[in-house]
């Protein structure tokens, strides 16, 4: 094993409760009632250095649930481990296994593309493509995946998307003008927009609004709770007030120094991780002690 993933032996497993395994991952059969995506001992890597180590982790459907921990322990790794975006980087691996209804989507029949349709994904900074029209920007993921719409097809799941986005008042009279003219927090907004017109079962979200000012901060906090009606949302935060304001879940990683591979420290209701959690390394993290 090379030095920089060796661990001490005396580092406690992550804690991970009882509310947040019932749903942990069970036979195909279930799949439907199960968790949206089941983790068991994910590592991640790249080339030869581990970046986040035997991550196991029961993501509920419908729900909001927040991965916090410092800079460096892999969050941002692991939630692009979700959809297979991690392996397009050369050198990078997945070990362990991730399903999602049951299936593992990273098994050798898996068609990483029907994934990342399945598994939708909104970045750091807003990217709508910038040349494109509004209306095109939300169609461009469906257009990708599927053959040929009519125009009224076309008109429809704009609409439905925007609305979705809680965009469509601020836009609908300027479809056909690019994208990049909007502000920064309509920009993210589209994005949310395409990312949900191909009607995927979760949405990540990697730190979504750290390039946002406060006011596009709210839009976004108020629309990832309104779409977990609909999808299970998955988001990155170095923020605790967002986490603890949105999200239903809490899954806090950590790193042992650096160099270390980072791991899973505990996961609870967030509720429980922000007001009385289990492990000390959480408390200090959320209390303001470290990070």
């Amino acid at each position: 094993m090379p030095m920089n993933e060796r661990e001490p032996v005396t580092e406690p497993a992550a804690k991970v409760s009882a509310a947040a395994t019932q749903n942990s991952a069970t036979p195909v059969a279930n799949a439907a009632s199960g968790p949206a995506l089941a983790l068991n001992a994910v590592s991640c890597w790249y080339g030869g250095f581990r970046a986040v180590r035997d991550v196991p982790l029961s993501i509920p459907r419908n729900k909001v649930t927040a991965l916090i921990g410092p800079s460096g322990c892999g969050k941002s790794t692991l939630i692009r481990t979700l959809n297979r975006m991690h392996e397009v980087i050369p050198g990078a691996r997945v070990e362990g296994q991730l399903l999602m209804d049951g299936e593992d989507v990273y098994g050798p029949d898996v068609d990483p593309v029907r994934v990342r349709r399945q598994v939708g994904m909104v970045f750091q900074r807003p990217n709508p493509f910038p040349t494109m029209s509004i209306k095109d920007n939300v169609l461009s993921g469906y257009k990708l995946n599927n053959s040929k719409m009519s125009k009224t097809e076309a008109e429809e799941l704009t609409e439905k998307a925007l609305v979705g986005a809680n965009l469509w008042n601020e836009v609908k009279d300027r479809l056909d003008k690019p994208g990049s003219g909007l502000s920064g927090g309509q920009q993210q907004r589209l994005c949310i927009a395409r990312a949900i017109a191909v009607e995927p079962d979760v949405i990540l979200m990697d730190e979504p609004t750290s390039a946002l000012d406060p006011i596009s901060t709210a839009a976004i906090e108020d629309l990832a709770v309104e779409l977990k009606e609909k999808f299970t949302v998955v988001i990155v935060t170095h923020n605790m007030q967002q986490a603890s304001r949105i999200s239903d879940m809490t899954a806090f990683f950590n790193i042992a120094g650096t160099g270390m591979p980072g791991k899973l420290i505990e996961y609870d209701k967030t509720e429980k991780i922000f007001s009385n959690p289990g492990q000390q390394q959480t408390e200090d993290y959320v209390s303001g002690r470290f990070g």
